[in-house]
């Protein structure tokens, strides 16, 4: 089987080809993996190093938004997952335009592709974002999509669309819609790299507004098996929330991050809370879990192997941290 992995070069991508190609998924163990990443700054060829000499990999430097480069890539090719996002919440308030570019019309584009293609399998990476906030209780797929930043909305457009291109097209699309990720490799301006970094380098971590948004925290191994798990027993047409069960403020998930540090709250920053900050995500499960899914990742563990990895791979994080600081990214 032939698997199109695209934004494979990102975060949750990179960790999802190194299962698939490690032989983590039963069943699974004989694929061949294209990637396929513009290698924007938060995509590395670092992150598939792992793979550089494997078989049954290959790497296409490129962009999703590229219609004749897809046309030519995907023949051939049973599965695409795509992860090609832009997804930076506070990146999309400054500048919107290249997720709607992204994250719009470059999922149009790969749909397209993929139907003229004849691909088996189109999977979509979504976000929890795209259902805006709630005070209480949890979302389920059916709720309607709220989106209340310029990311969540062109996320929300790219579902609309894989829903679109399912019942016009026929094409087996399935959508799944994850919990804010954490682990090693992930770009060093999401919540929890960006405070470990700052507190392996002596820096004050910034903390927004009174502190008290709530998220839900998902291992991106959990995430990846549970991607693994739609492919394998989901539905056509049908959309699955992924979540990890570890439900917190952001004042509780910095006070363990302090601790995990021995640092106290004089290194936390209150700064200007984001605008339309969404206060609350909580996604119900029920659905994916029937397919047998159940988060494995113990968050305290999770977050201490997290600290680890950076602790011990400063040569990864530290030249991004001083492009950041230099405004190059």
């Amino acid at each position: 089987m032939r698997f199109l992995v695209t934004g494979g070069a990102g975060f949750i991508g990179s960790n999802y080809v190194h299962a698939l190609l490690s032989g983590a998924y039963p069943g699974f163990e004989d694929v061949t993996v294209t990637v396929l990443d513009k290698l924007t700054y938060a995509g590395r060829a670092a992150n598939l190093a792992f793979a550089a000499h494997d078989p049954a990999f290959t790497f296409v430097r490129g962009d999703i938004t590229d219609g004749d480069l897809l046309r030519r890539l995907l023949p051939g090719h049973d599965v695409v997952v795509n992860f090609a996002a832009e997804s930076h919440v506070d990146r999309s308030i400054h500048d919107a335009a290249g997720f709607v570019d992204t994250n719009v019309a470059g999922t149009q584009r790969l749909l397209q592709a993929a139907v003229e293609a004849e691909v088996r399998t189109f999977l979509q990476v979504s976000t929890d974002e795209v259902y805006g906030s709630i005070e209480e209780g949890s979302w389920p797929e059916t709720d309607p999509l709220l989106p209340n930043s310029p990311y969540s909305a062109s996320k929300a457009g790219a579902d609309l669309l894989c829903h679109a291109y399912h019942r016009t097209y026929g094409l087996d699309v399935r959508v799944t819609r994850c919990a804010n990720n954490y682990g090693p490799r992930q770009f060093p301006e999401k919540v929890i790299p960006r405070f470990i970094t700052n507190l392996l380098d002596g820096r004050r971590i910034p903390l927004y507004g009174d502190g008290g948004n709530v998220r839900e925290w998902l291992h991106v191994d959990d995430h990846c098996r549970a991607i693994q798990l739609v492919l394998q027993k989901g539905d056509a047409g049908e959309t699955y929330n992924i979540g990890g069960g570890a439900e917190m403020t952001n004042l509780e998930l910095t006070e363990r991050l302090l601790a995990a540090h021995d640092a106290g709250w004089d290194m936390v920053e209150y700064v200007e809370d984001r605008p339309g900050h969404d206060r609350r995500y909580a996604l119900d499960t029920t659905k994916v879990r029937g397919l047998g899914y159940r988060p494995e990742v113990d968050f305290d563990e999770g977050i201490a192997a997290t600290v680890r990895w950076y602790a011990d791979n400063e040569a990864w994080w530290r030249p991004l941290i001083a492009h950041r600081r230099n405004g190059l990214v």
